[in-house]
């Protein structure tokens, strides 16, 4: 038995020195850096804090003004980041996001449940660590507001 210890020891610093004199060198994913764009962190805060119960829509009035014209806009794609502005380090991220608020929902819970869907989900697709999530209720949607607002017509006829 003492043998076979021997031998197993014997073994083992050729195997680490096999691996060590590979091309390239070490583990694989330890070669190079990746960098995360504030818009992509922006497009995962977006859909996340969308998800939460209560959130009627994302962004101030002005730029979801806008916003609905540019989805007018043949080609134009919905703007998931509207609303929503990231900071990203090389490990760390913070979030601000601007909200309305369905009427009825209560804004603490609702602006709870935004924070914990926006944290799990870009923690989990991005490793970053989320530092903080700011949320400023711009407005509250009132049921009334749907009907108020006349089907738009076709300007050209």
């Amino acid at each position: 038995m003492s043998e076979m210890a021997t031998h197993g020891g014997e073994n083992e610093p050729q195997t680490s020195a096999r691996r060590q004199n590979r091309p390239g060198g070490g583990d694989p994913a330890t070669r190079g850096r990746t960098t995360i764009a504030d818009g992509v962190v922006e497009k995962i805060a977006g859909m996340a804090a969308r998800d939460a119960v209560g959130v009627y829509a994302m962004g101030s009035g002005i730029s979801r003004t806008i916003g609905a014209m540019r989805d007018r806009v043949p080609g134009g794609t919905k703007a998931v980041t509207r609303g929503v502005k990231a900071e990203v380090g090389e490990v760390q991220t913070a979030l601000d996001l601007e909200i309305v608020v369905e009427y009825g929902y209560p804004i603490g819970d609702v602006s709870r449940a935004v924070r914990e869907n926006v944290i799990a989900a870009v923690e989990r697709m991005t490793s970053l660590e989320v530092v903080e999530v700011n949320i400023a209720v711009s407005d509250v949607h009132l049921p009334d507001d749907d009907e108020d607002q006349e089907p738009e017509q076709p300007r050209i006829q």
